[in-house]
């Protein structure tokens, strides 16, 4: 029986020691990593290479081009670093830079899919990061939050865990809750917009694709790297904040289409749409309220209720600004049937 995909993403605030990469948490995590893979195949999405690369540019201002050159020094500089220490354990490592559309064009997706799975069957731990060099997307769209969550996504993993430098998720009086049973309301008015100074990524990004993950049946846990066996804790809930799965039926291609709704646009469509869509029917454009973000044909938009509340993806026919002109006209379909996922 294959064994369960486990996704762990380390953001550069848990690794790093003032902007240089600590030797003794990637340490930790290969011994970590070496003792989970008998029962996970394991996927690293790991942050980092900016950080270890800036220092080589002269006056280095963290502008786009400057954050992709620093990543191309640092990915080898990381990839070697982590070499280093899982060879203690006889595990090859292997470098998996990844773009956005390795993921939107499901062929290359499924390419993609069989070389990890190749990866696992030879005891190699795959170390994901984006490709940054080459990647026509500002850094901040694309941070390794996302990156994670697509890869669980797409791997159908049984558990991501996104490690930060607090250590979960916190309450008002800075204690961190140990179960989050639903992203409502309550928890999304808990979050604070800062950042660390070293990462991309927030908490408003963890959360925002934790829920994703949540909503296709995958349990997320953020937390913290103290403690001897930080992730086997948060496994077993004794590190950081579970988010529990929701229930899902969705199959392998619905998932993966509704990964896409980490994206760049949405569609408020009204109650009679939202019927029709219950019945497996095709969204018509005059059933949308409002159109929100650019995209063009072929991309995955989120779909809102009347109350503003996601309820699915769509992957669209036609661009944004067409589907906005083409609101009060009937029989034009904006999304077909069988491209629509409701959660």
């Amino acid at each position: 029986m294959q064994k369960p995909v486990l996704v762990i993403k380390l953001g550069t605030a848990a690794i790093s020691d003032q902007g240089d990469i600590n030797h003794t948490v990637i340490k930790k995590v290969a011994s970590e990593i070496a003792s989970l893979s008998p029962k996970y195949n394991v996927a690293l999405v790991s942050s980092g290479a900016v950080g270890s690369g800036k220092k080589y540019l002269l006056q280095y201002k963290g502008t786009l081009t400057e954050r992709k050159a620093a990543a191309a020094i640092g990915n080898p500089i990381l990839i070697a670093l982590y070499q280093k220490y899982f060879e203690a354990y006889h595990m090859p490592v292997a470098q998996a830079l990844c773009e956005r559309h390795h993921f939107s064009n499901r062929a290359q997706f499924l390419q993609l899919k069989e070389t990890f799975d190749s990866f696992w069957q030879n005891g190699i731990i795959p170390i994901i990061n984006e490709n940054d060099l080459v990647s026509n997307v500002e850094l901040k769209f694309s941070d390794n939050d996302e990156l994670a969550t697509l890869v669980g996504v797409g791997l159908n993993a049984a558990a991501l865990i996104i490690c930060t430098s607090v250590g979960g998720f916190m309450d008002n009086e800075k204690k961190i809750i140990p179960v989050v049973n639903k992203i409502d309301n309550y928890i999304l008015g808990l979050v604070k917009t800062g950042k660390t100074q070293v990462g991309l990524g927030g908490m408003v990004s963890k959360l925002t694709f934790t829920r994703l993950a949540n909503l296709l049946g995958i349990k997320v846990i953020i937390c913290g790297l103290n403690g001897n066996a930080p992730f086997t804790d948060a496994l077993n809930g004794l590190n950081g904040t579970t988010f529990k799965a929701q229930p899902s039926n969705l199959k392998a291609r619905q998932k993966w289409l509704a990964s896409g709704s980490i994206t760049i646009g949405s569609m408020l469509i009204d109650k009679g749409a939202v019927k029709a869509l219950h019945q497996r029917k095709s969204l018509l454009t005059v059933g949308i309220k409002n159109v929100f973000g650019k995209f063009i044909p072929g991309e995955v938009v989120q779909l809102m209720d009347d109350k503003e509340e996601i309820i699915g993806v769509a992957k669209v026919k036609l661009p944004a600004k067409e589907i906005q002109d083409s609101i009060s006209m009937k029989h034009v379909i904006a999304a077909h049937a069988d491209d629509i996922v409701l959660f």
